[in-house]
């Protein structure tokens, strides 16, 4: 399986692609979803900010900020692992409380209306659950869950808070803006933090999510691709795809003649390969389309 972290780079030849109204990219959009009615649904960053989440990129596919943690310099760096949680005492919070978006409503609404089976995300958020999706597959994992890499010893996020909360009092003073997937914009020394360790065997906790440099489990990739070979098509939502981890389902979708659809504000990368391309707000054009749908 390749690391999640496989960027490829993002074309820049041609002219940026000019953003669609919502009228005419949801008449497009339930125009595909007429034509292929049971789809596979990838979704990205872009679903989750209106819920106050940060995405990472821009509509160019650049990155916006310091890139995320790395797997292996989690694991082997001390320091970092200070960094990572004394600053996930601050932007963990955002996403334990956020609330699903009407994106993340209308999106459910499709497999409520059996438009698809199954929707794939690669964000970590869970908000998909919360508004009601049924069948997801977490591609990434799930920022809620915190797993001992030593004993595999498994809590909730909110158990290793509350112990760093306990552990360093001071930090709990400071403030920063949010950042993606449970970050924060802080920079302070983080030399004298006291990071939670397993309480069973005294191991290293991580979020049970794929860091950059790891691997997506076999059997997520699997499942995912295995519906993509029965589905009548590919229907892409807010994500760049600038990752392999997403790019694979467009690759596989195009070998095996499966139409594809994106609707990103923005570029993806996979322009090249989508038979309908949308760039436009997110729920202005899922919520029409759902009326077209009804219509």
């Amino acid at each position: 399986m390749r690391p999640t972290t496989r960027s490829v780079p993002m074309p820049r030849s041609g002219p940026e692609p000019e953003e669609m109204a919502p009228p005419e990219a949801a008449s497009r959009l339930a125009e595909f979803i007429h034509r292929h009615p049971r789809l596979l649904v990838l979704t990205g960053a872009g679903v989750s900010t209106d819920s106050g989440i940060p995405d990472y990129r821009d509509a160019a596919g650049a990155w916006k900020r310091r890139q995320p943690v790395q797997h292996q310099a989690f694991m082997s760096d001390v320091s970092l692992r200070q960094r990572y949680w004394g600053r996930s005492l601050l932007g963990w919070p955002v996403i334990r409380n956020a609330t699903p978006n009407q994106a993340h409503h209308h999106l459910a609404a499709l497999e409520a209306r059996g438009y698809t089976d199954l929707l794939v995300t690669q964000n970590v958020d869970r908000l998909h659950q919360k508004a009601g999706s049924r069948t997801v597959i977490d591609l990434h994992g799930r920022a809620d869950q915190v797993v001992c890499m030593a004993c595999g010893y498994r809590c909730e996020r909110d158990q290793v808070h509350i112990r760093c909360a306990e552990l360093n009092p001071g930090f709990l003073d400071l403030s920063a803006g949010a950042a993606p997937d449970g970050d924060a914009d802080l920079e302070v020394d983080f030399s004298g933090f006291r990071v939670a360790d397993c309480p069973h065997c005294g191991g290293i906790l991580k979020p049970d999510v794929v860091f950059f440099g790891d691997f997506v489990p076999k059997e997520r990739v699997s499942q995912g691709l295995d519906y993509l070979r029965e589905a009548d098509g590919l229907l892409v939502v807010g994500s760049s795809l600038m990752v392999y981890s997403g790019l694979r389902f467009c690759r596989y979708a195009r070998e095996w003649g499966k139409p594809m659809a994106a609707l990103n504000l923005g570029r993806t990368r996979a322009d090249g390969m989508l038979d309908l391309r949308i760039n436009a707000r997110i729920t202005e054009t899922l919520s029409q389309c759902l009326r077209s749908l009804s219509a």
